[in-house]
């Protein structure tokens, strides 16, 4: 599965962004879909994903209320709708997907739980 992820950009703290993750696979729809970041000097970390279907979505504490993952298994593309934005998101934003078991989707925050990793889009957030 080739991933391609893209709607990073520059803009200032409380204005929004809406990241796609597009994928070659024709049969998207059988993949869990997850966003990670990493900030300069931090280690990459967790911050949405969604299930197979789209009816299920865990978050990282910090995005809850502002992102909004969601997905269109037509378009192979999934979406990080990111509102409110502050500084400390800035990061580089990447989009991994993995044939993964709801359970799973909805409790894990680990990268080596999702296969297939696409490139990074930079998202930085002036204040």
């Amino acid at each position: 599965v080739q991933l391609q992820a893209s709607g990073g950009g520059l803009v200032q703290a409380g204005h929004s962004l809406r990241l796609h993750c597009t994928a070659s696979e024709p049969t998207f729809s059988s993949y869990a879909v997850a966003w990670f970041r990493q900030a300069p000097g931090k280690d990459r970390e967790f911050v949405a994903a969604i299930t197979m279907s789209g009816g299920g979505t865990k978050y990282r504490d910090s995005v809850k209320g502002r992102f909004t993952i969601s997905r269109d298994n037509a378009k192979n593309t999934v979406y990080l709708q990111m509102d409110t934005l502050k500084p400390e998101d800035t990061a580089v934003y990447v989009c991994a997907a993995a044939q993964l078991h709801n359970a799973v989707v909805l409790t894990t925050t680990l990268p080596v739980y999702y296969e297939y990793w696409g490139q990074g889009t930079q998202v930085t957030v002036s204040s």
